[in-house]
């Protein structure tokens, strides 16, 4: 049966510690339903976009997003049907998510990974392709010089590789590997087999988010470690390559703490950017309980306590760069209703009024 080398470094500790850090303010965030919306909406945004991008699609964010709105573009029918079709990888996540919260358990098996495939691949890949393990040999090469750069195991092995890691997924033992660690170990194992002849990377990082969903680290679906690896596609690719490349006797021996490293410290840095910019619009989570549960506020309401979050202090004079559109009294309107929440209080009078948070 597979089972992974790695050690738990110094550095993996301390970025998993950081990661449980971040998810505990984000899930903690008194967030209403409009902010909790558009939060998942971006996350999905940006999943979809470097995903793709990551894999050489040259579509902007920009363009991903009229995509994904049903807009036209002036595109290649291919790139934008990679788009819709890991929008469809992200649904059926999501799917599973839903369906492991109403009854309690899922069970990832293979026919899971040949679906996610699929849907990554459909329209794109020839029919016998597509959700279909790989019937031939193939070979990662340097795209600047041609030279092969990593050899993946046969095609006649690929189906028990996955099975092996099936297996391994859903043993006893695995379920208590912290989730991020367990995803990483799942990414580089996928890409490592490379089981289908496009979309490995895709797949890895979709099957990567869905591990963590089902160890119910789906952080309210607001995170995307796409983006981490999109920054610096070449680093992604050479950190991948540099455990598979390694010289020994038996493909079991291969040490993946690199990797993990590497794969943990994004997964860190997205949860933190996640977790600023959680904290920066909502209230403190204090007020959580003060106020009885999640403060309804509506969007400009949270613009205001995002405003006050970031400068302190807000005077009749910050309206217009928060609200070019609205009128004085409209902001004075909603500055008296989160006073009156407790939010928000008035120092000074009304011509000099500063507005701070309680």
């Amino acid at each position: 049966m597979f089972v992974p080398k790695y050690t738990i470094s110094n550095n993996i500790l301390r970025n998993v510690g950081r990661i449980d850090a971040s998810r505990e303010v984000i899930i903690n965030a008194p967030l209403i339903p409009v902010w909790e919306a558009k939060f998942r909406k971006e996350a999905a945004e940006r999943f979809i976009h470097h995903g793709t991008h990551l894999e050489g699609n040259p579509l902007s964010q920009e363009e991903v997003r009229e995509v994904l709105d049903g807009q036209e573009i002036l595109a290649r029918d291919r790139d934008i049907q990679e788009i819709l079709n890991y929008r469809n990888v992200l649904r059926f996540i999501d799917t599973i998510a839903e369906q492991l919260g109403r009854s309690g358990r899922y069970i990832l098996n293979i026919e899971t990974i040949l679906e996610i495939h699929k849907l990554t691949t459909e329209k794109i890949l020839p029919e016998d392709a597509v959700g279909k393990f790989r019937f031939r040999q193939v070979v990662i090469r340097n795209t600047k010089t041609g030279q092969i750069s990593y050899t993946p195991p046969p095609a006649v092995e690929v189906p028990y590789l996955i099975e092996d890691l099936v297996n391994w997924i859903n043993t006893d033992e695995t379920k208590e590997i912290h989730p991020v660690i367990k995803a990483g170990i799942i990414h580089y194992e996928l890409a490592r087999i490379h089981p289908f002849v496009d979309g490995n990377g895709r797949v890895a990082r979709a099957v990567a988010t869905l591990v963590m969903f089902l160890d119910n680290y789906d952080i309210r679906k607001f995170f995307s470690f796409e983006e981490y690896f999109d920054e610096n596609p070449m680093n992604y690719y050479l950190t991948l390559q540099a455990v598979s490349n390694q010289l020994v006797l038996d493909t079991h021996e291969r040490d993946l703490t690199p990797w993990l490293e590497y794969f943990i410290e994004g997964v860190a840095i997205e949860l933190n950017r996640v977790k600023e910019k959680v904290q920066r619009i909502s209230v403190d989570v204090s007020l959580k309980d003060q106020l009885g549960g999640q403060v309804e506020l509506n969007e400009r309401q949270m613009s205001i306590i995002e405003f006050l979050h970031k400068h302190k202090s807000m005077q009749n004079k910050d309206f217009r760069k928060i609200f070019p559109d609205y009128s004085d009294d409209t902001v004075l309107r909603e500055l008296k209703f989160l006073k009156q929440k407790g939010l928000v209080k008035k120092v000074g009078g009304t011509k000099k009024a500063t507005y701070v948070l309680k």
